[in-house]
């Protein structure tokens, strides 16, 4: 177990990726947890880390405040709401904003945030629940240099792969971005290689395992993959729900309207989300997209 570091860290949403995040932190750091379920901050106490019934309560003692919430409505609320964290945070205290929510909303945030005397350190985060929990996160970061040589601890924790982007909040967010294009597109990829498996009466598994191993392999096939299989049967695992790629496609789409740059594949994605969001499947995992293109009775 390392020794634990001074840098006392505040944890604001406790979900997928937040709660495994704040149970690899508590090890290493003072930790003071706040999600709405109590369940969670329970769940965060047994691990080592103290409990907050505030945002602003979790924030008023910390160096650096992690938020880690579903989307850009949520960080309002997290900062600036009632109990919110902004009022009660430290002079030169760093808040670290780990969630997808754009470059617009990023840099909107850290204005406001500046109003305050705190800083915004632009961390998106990509790797899943699992690799969360280990520390094996890839975080692309931005932000002036002190803010950045102040989250450096906790990120250092959190991350197998850190990359510094640039010295603005959103310029994190823009890259973030380009990475959920491509997810996005890959996983609605995988799905219709998958629907085509079935509609050919191919065994799926053996398809993603060959398919996987060649040019035509990408992590989202060998990863969603097996996962849409398992859509066939009793579902899979929620790791990724699927409403987080509407709103992230959305972003993908705001951003790339703005810029003028056409993006035909990832719009296609963006409305098969859509698609399976209409039809209840928003707190799905994102593999049971496949269900719409080859649904459960259409094998061959």
């Amino acid at each position: 177990m390392p020794e634990t570091s001074a840098t006392r860290v505040a944890v604001i949403g406790l979900g997928a990726m937040g709660l495994p995040m704040a149970t690899h932190l508590a090890p290493a750091f003072p930790v003071t947890v706040f999600d709405i379920d109590a369940g969670r901050r329970a769940q965060l106490a047994a691990a080592g880390a103290s409990e907050a019934t505030t945002p602003a309560q979790a924030a008023g003692n910390a160096d650096v405040v992690l938020l880690a919430v579903r989307d850009q409505q949520q960080v309002e609320a997290a900062l600036f709401g009632e109990n919110g964290a902004a009022e009660a945070l430290n002079p030169g205290a760093v808040v670290v904003l780990t969630s997808t929510v754009g470059p617009d909303a990023a840099r909107e945030t850290a204005a406001r945030l500046a109003e305050s005397g705190a800083r915004l350190v632009d961390a998106p985060v990509s790797g899943g629940p699992a690799r969360a929990g280990t520390g094996d996160l890839l975080i692309v970061i931005s932000g002036d240099e002190d803010s950045l040589d102040a989250a450096r601890p906790v990120l250092d924790r959190l991350a197998s792969t850190l990359t510094e982007i640039g010295r603005e909040p959103g310029d994190a967010q823009a890259l973030k971005a380009i990475n959920q294009l491509l997810a996005g597109v890959h996983i609605a990829a995988a799905a219709e290689a998958v629907a085509m498996a079935r509609a050919l009466g191919l065994d799926p598994a053996t398809v993603i395992d060959s398919l996987s191993k060649g040019a035509a392999g990408s992590f989202m096939l060998a990863d969603r993959g097996p996962r849409m299989i398992e859509a066939y049967g009793d579902g899979a695992e929620v790791r990724s729900r699927l409403d987080i790629f509407v709103k992230d496609m959305g972003i993908v789409a705001g951003i790339a309207k703005q810029a003028h740059v056409p993006t035909p594949l990832a719009s296609a994605a963006q409305q098969l989300y859509l698609l399976g969001e209409r039809a209840g499947l928003g707190g799905s995992d994102d593999s049971s997209v496949v269900t719409l293109l080859s649904p459960k009775e259409a094998q061959r």
